[in-house]
């Protein structure tokens, strides 16, 4: 979900294990020059979700973290390659903190119904990290706090 600190906790990951980040919303804009709400505005949900998905299948795993959109979990075969390449990392935040963090989710490219609110789009999502997650960590907005929880996962894997 957007707001949950993935790019922003990737990107310290990424520089501790020295790996490359590889964050897909940034893919999909680079390949497309437009922002993820212009794709998705053009495109509707449908096609948004089989061009996350195929960003996310061009992904090698090799020494990378990969900072998902939040909108990935709606993509069954990638997040099964992703499974099968690597440790998912769920960041769990609560609705309340992601609703504070995030003033802006019109300007998000958030994937939603037009008939669905933010929480109810968070609520709907929250079963699916949970289903592909191989941990679950609590992001209660320290970074270093859940970057230390995420590396020590990391040394038992």
């Amino acid at each position: 979900m957007a707001g949950a600190g993935k790019s922003s906790i990737g990107k310290k990951l990424a520089k501790h294990l020295k790996f490359n980040l590889v964050d897909s919303d940034l893919l999909i804009e680079k390949k497309y020059g437009k922002s993820l709400q212009d794709i998705l505005s053009q495109n509707g949900n449908k096609k948004f979700k089989e061009i996350e998905e195929g960003a996310l299948l061009s992904v090698e795993f090799n020494q990378i973290v990969l900072a998902t959109g939040g909108s990935a979990v709606f993509c069954d075969t990638a997040m099964e390659y992703i499974k099968g390449n690597s440790m998912v990392i769920y960041l769990e935040v609560p609705y309340e903190d992601i609703s504070a963090r995030i003033s802006n989710f019109s300007e998000r490219g958030l994937l939603k119904r037009s008939d669905q609110t933010i929480q109810e789009a968070y609520k709907e999502r929250e079963g699916l990290y949970q289903h592909y997650a191989d941990y679950i960590v609590k992001n209660s907005g320290i970074i270093d706090s859940c970057l230390n929880k995420i590396l020590s996962l990391i040394k038992h894997y």
